[in-house]
Order: structure tokens, then C-alpha cells, then sequence
């Protein structure tokens, strides 16, 4: 039985509007408001909402002067930081838009995004990004790097352009072209070019700034930024606290976030559950080292007792309370304050939290508001509102939208946050998006009477990291399989820190192999551990590893001493890999990739 649930929107509709009118809004209703606050070796420097539109109006006057033009689009490949975000708004003022390339991206992936994509330059962030394009593509476009003070001498060249100009400009953009083109991984090989428009976008941002009045209703509203922009849930969160009127620190590396939420003190933070998994898990082993490994995981359990009797409606027991006011004393205080003191709401995506780290977290009082979402839906579906989260549960339909349940268990969306469609693929959009306006997903869900979403699997082979980085295993396991001595590859890592795989030796090839390089054996238990079948094995694994970028990479991998076959049950009749029965089957072996890591 087919299942629907619609909420009514929150938000006037149609929009009539684009995100590059944020900056001088915000300037005009409140001018001296710190909107962002920017590295200097002195500390954070804040920039007020007027000096932010200024600023935005400064650089745009300079790439219209550099010869960006309404419509075309421009490149961005850069780790997360100020500039991408004035030049993202300044792109928009222009009435042009950015097209995200992820820093860590393979030559093969720059290469494509820019020759589909047809941008008239990119913009990175250092020299040696910039060498890195250039060598990736015969023919680059222009390059303009960050690190040149490229935002001052924007600024300067664009002092000859009339103000007329710029607004000419700006005036040609409308709510139904692009606001980005987001590229996300396809099983084909190639990415998909998700075109965002800026309906799709402001929808999406007012929508969640009309909803989560608890993160932005407050005066010190603060976040370290610190996903990917290339990412469109990090996209996405810099526009929701720029039409939200939040302040923005940028952080653009994970392994500083610790650090810059100590002295930024954010009240809310945006990101995959792999970061909070981290923080937890930092935290245990530094009890652990210290000596109080049992306090440490007494008191979890107490947190993750209380966050389940506090959102069962029951309340937790007078023990339960007596239990956790003394573990506030000793932990829960401790790791609120190394967090910076202030942090009351976390909003997460893009991978499952889990039900218990959830707690944990709800425990200590943050609360956790979850949510679900895709690229082809500007990256939100369903979401855990802060007054009443579910967790466990990835929350409800967004205002304004329809979610939508097959009889098959498949997840479609609805609404005006999906994607016009897919850059220069007509079929492939026709066949994610029906008439209708459905999207599926790709996914398997459920809705519960109260029209909270559970996600119960993937009809889709896309891979999810912990990180919430998405993967194409095909990609990787077609590379490897090109190798001679590979009969089949299966690349895991669904809710895992990183990608491993799982690697057959093809029989008929191992023979003569092994006659060329004078070995005894011939079978794969033979020559299990022989170094050089191990070193031609890896030299495939790298081979799958050039085409993707470092996120998506295999890091870990196991040998088996047994075929995938039809008659083994690993293989459908068609030859295609059944990968849950693999995964079932060989569920030590995918343990060890991960409990120790490295090829075996």
C-alpha cells in the first residue's frame, strides 16, 4: 500500500526572489549585526552584515569587470573559508552562480565537472590547486587563486563599473534558474550535475529558518562551519544562516573544529554524524588514557538512559536524575565546555546518527535535530524539529512538501525543493523525476502514524560513510575488476568511517601468474599472503583510487580465498553481485577491514 504524508507550507510562496538579495536585506534591517568572523593570526575578526553587502557588491563589480556574465557559470575548488562564501554571494549579485568542485577531488572528476559543467573559470584557493587544474584539463579556463588577495584586487578592478551595471546584472537573474550546479556521485561512473535552482534554495533556507525558531530566535546565534561548501548541505547552511541572520565562523578543516568551537563558542553546528561520533569517541579514549575509562562509560550510559526516559515522556526516575547531576559534575560539563560552553542544538545529515549516540547526546543536553535529505533535494526532505525530535527517526516532511512510500518500501519526495534536473542528462532526469513531480530516492523508509521517517535501507548501491560522504562503488569496483588477476571486487563502508573492499582472485588467470613469477603455489590459499600478489593486487586498488577523490577512496581491503558465483549464491543469474547476501556472508571479514585496518 502506497503511503503519503504532505505538510502545508511555512513560507509565502512562489518564491519571487534569489539568495544573492541576502546581503544588502540584511544590511538594510540590521547594518552593525556581526555576521561572520573571519581567521586572523590575532584571533576572529567579526564583519558586520553592511560590511559583508559591501564587500559582496565590491567583488562582484570585479568579475563583472573580469568578464562574468549573467548565466555563465564559475568554479570554485577550495577547502571551506570566507572568501568562498563573499565570492558565492557576489557570484549570485552578478546574476552568475558557483559550480562546487570538491578540494580533494581526482583529476578524472575535475576534468568532467568542468567540461560538462562549461564554466568560464575557476576559482581556487591555493597555487598548488591551481597546478592540479591545469593538469587535469588540456584546455583550463582561467584561473584565479584566493591566495593572491584575489578578493582586493577584485575589489579594485571593479571600481570602473557603474553601479547600474551591477544591478542590470543582478536584475537578470529570476528565482527559476540555477543558483548552483552541484555534482554528486553517479554509478555510471561520471558525476551527475544537480541543478539547484534558487526557488529550490530559498525554499529550502526559509523554510528551515521559519521551523527552527529555537536555533535562530537568539541574539548570540553562532556556528563554526565547518562541511565542505562543495558539499550542498554545507551550501545549504551557509545560506540558512545568512537569510537567518546567524553568525558564521568558518572552519576549513575538521581537525580544527575542536579548537575554533573553544573560542567561536557556537550555540548550534551543522554536520554529518561522523563528527559527532568523533567528539564522543575522542572523548572515551581520553577518559580511558587518564584512567577513568569506567566513569566515562557510567555516565554515558546515564546520559543515553535519561535522553531515552526524557523523550519517552516518561521522565527519568528520582535515581536517574541523582545519577546524572553527578555525572554533569564530573563529564557532561566537561564536554559541553570543550565545545565552547554554549552549544544547545545540532543539526545533522546526510547519514544515519543512530539511535543511541542520539541519546547520548539529548543526555548532555544538546539537542539533536536530524534530518534527511539528497543533492536532487537542495539537501533536505524530512527533518526532527527542536520541540518535539524523534530520534531515530530522521524527523518530518519539510513544510510545503510530500514525502512518499511504494509499496516496494522506496522513498519518493515532492515539492519545491527538488532540482530542476540533471545538467546535460535529460533521460537520467526523467527517470528520477516522474511527472508528477516525484523523486525517488532510492532509498527504503517508513512513516509512522505521526508521520516520523525511518530509513530502513538502499535500493540504491550508493555508499554512505559515516562521514556522510556519498560513494559509487561501481566506479571503484569496475576499475579494480579491469586488473587481470581480479575476478570481483565489492567495495563496503555504508555508516563506516571509510571505504574497504572485499577482493576475489580470478582462477583462471592466477595460474599462469603464478607460473611467471616462479611460484610453488597456484590456488589463492596458496599464495594468501605472497607479497607479490599483494602488491599486484594493490597496484589495482590504486588504479580504482585515482578516478575518486581521497573520501572516496579504498583505504582497507581483504583478500578471500573464494569466488562470488551464481552457485555459491553471491551472483544473480544475470552476473550482477547480491550484496547483502555478501555482506551477510562475509560480515568477519568486513570487520576486519575495520578493526584493523590495512590490506590482509
Amino acid at each position: 500500500m502506497i503511503v503519503e504524508r504532505e505538510v502545508p507550507a511555512a513560507v509565502a510562496l512562489p518564491i519571487t526572489d534569489t539568495a544573492g538579495s541576502i546581503p544588502a536585506r540584511n544590511a538594510g534591517l540590521f547594518p552593525d549585526r556581526p555576521m561572520y568572523a573571519v581567521r586572523e593570526e590575532s584571533g576572529w575578526r567579526d564583519v558586520t552584515a553592511a560590511e559583508f553587502a559591501s564587500q559582496v557588491d565590491a567583488v562582484a563589480k570585479g568579475l563583472i569587470a573580469r568578464g562574468v556574465v549573467a548565466g555563465t557559470p564559475v568554479a570554485i575548488m577550495s577547502p571551506t573559508r570566507y572568501e568562498w562564501t563573499v565570492l558565492d554571494f557576489a557570484l549570485w549579485r552578478t546574476g552568475s552562480f558557483a559550480v562546487p568542485i570538491y578540494d580533494t577531488s581526482s583529476a578524472e572528476q575535475i576534468e568532467w565537472i568542468l567540461a560538462d559543467s562549461g564554466v568560464s573559470a575557476v576559482i581556487t584557493d591555493s597555487a598548488a590547486s591551481a597546478d592540479r587544474v591545469r593538469a587535469a584539463t588540456a584546455t583550463p579556463p582561467p584561473i584565479w587563486v584566493m591566495d593572491d588577495d584575489l578578493l582586493a584586487q577584485l575589489a579594485a578592478e571593479g571600481q570602473s563599473v557603474p553601479e547600474d551595471e551591477l544591478a542590470a546584472c543582478s536584475a537578470k537573474a529570476t528565482p527559476a534558474d540555477p543558483a548552483t550546479i552541484v555534482y554528486t556521485s553517479g554509478t555510471t561512473g561520471r558525476p551527475k550535475g544537480c541543478v539547484i535552482t534558487h526557488t529550490n534554495l530559498m525554499f529550502v533556507v526559509r523554510t528551515l529558518v521559519a521551523t527552527t525558531g529555537p536555533v535562530v530566535q537568539t541574539p548570540e546565534a553562532t556556528t563554526v562551519l565547518f562541511l565542505p561548501l562543495a558539499h550542498v548541505l554545507g551550501r545549504g547552511a551557509q545560506v540558512y544562516c545568512a537569510e537567518g541572520g546567524m553568525k558564521v565562523a568558518h572552519c576549513p578543516n575538521p581537525k580544527l573544529l575542536v579548537g575554533d568551537m573553544a573560542t567561536v563558542r557556537p550555540t548550534f553546528l551543522v554536520g554529518v554524524p561522523r563528527i559527532f561520533e568523533k567528539i564522543f569517541s575522542a572523548s572515551q579514549q581520553k577518559a580511558h588514557a587518564g584512567g577513568k575509562g569506567w566513569i566515562f562509560e557510567r555516565a554515558a550510559a546515564v546520559a543515553i538512559d535519561y535522553g531515552r526516559a526524557t523523550h519517552a515522556g516518561t521522565g527519568p526516575s528520582l535515581l536517574l536524575r541523582a545519577q546524572h547531576a553527578l555525572f554533569d559534575r564530573l563529564v557532561y560539563g566537561k564536554l559541553r565546555a570543550a565545545m565552547g560552553g554554549r552549544l544547545r542544538y545540532a543539526i545533522t545529515g546526510g547519514a544515519s546518527l543512530g539511535e543511541r549516540l542520539g541519546m547520548f547526546y539529548a543526555g548532555i543536553g544538546l539537542t539533536v535535530m536530524e534530518g534527511y535529505g539528497l543533492t536532487e533535494t537542495t539537501a533536505s526532505g524530512t527533518f526532527n524539529r527542536a520541540e518535539n525530535p524523534r530520534i531515530g527517526s530522521v524527523g518530518q516532511p519539510m513544510p510545503g512538501t510530500a514525502v512518499r512510500i511504494a509499496d516496494d518500501g522506496e522513498i519518493s519526495l515532492r515539492g519545491p525543493h527538488i532540482m530542476a534536473g540533471y545538467h546535460n542528462n535529460a533521460a537520467a532526469t526523467a527517470a528520477a523525476i516522474d511527472t508528477d513531480g516525484w523523486f525517488a530516492t532510492g532509498d527504503l523508509g517508513s512513516l509512522d502514524a505521526d508521520g516520523f521517517l525511518s530509513i530502513t535501507g538502499r535500493k540504491k548501491e550508493i555508499i554512505v560513510t559515516a562521514g556522510g560522504k556519498n560513494v559509487a562503488p561501481t566506479v571503484l569496483e569496475d576499475r579494480m575488476q579491469a586488473h587481470n588477476l581480479v575476478g570481483q571486487a565489492l567495495v563496503v563502508g555504508e555508516g563506516r568511517p571509510f571505504i574497504g573492499a572485499l577482493i576475489t582472485v580470478a582462477p583462471e588467470a592466477l595460474p599462469a601468474w603464478a607460473a611467471a613469477h616462479k611460484k610453488t603455489g597456484t590456488t589463492v590459499a596458496e599464495l594468501h599472503d605472497d607479497a607479490d600478489l599483494r602488491e599486484e593486487l594493490q597496484a589495482a586498488v590504486d588504479d580504482a583510487n585515482a578516478a575518486v577523490s581521497k573520501a572516496e577512496s579504498i583505504r582497507s581491503w581483504r583478500l578471500l580465498d573464494v569466488e562470488f558465483t551464481e552457485e555459491s549464491g553471491h551472483m544473480t543469474p544475470t552476473q550482477k553481485l547480491k550484496r547483502g547476501v555478501i555482506t551477510e556472508d562475509f560480515a568477519d571479514e568486513i570487520e576486519a577491514i575495520y578493526s584493523t585496518p590495512g590490506p590482509a
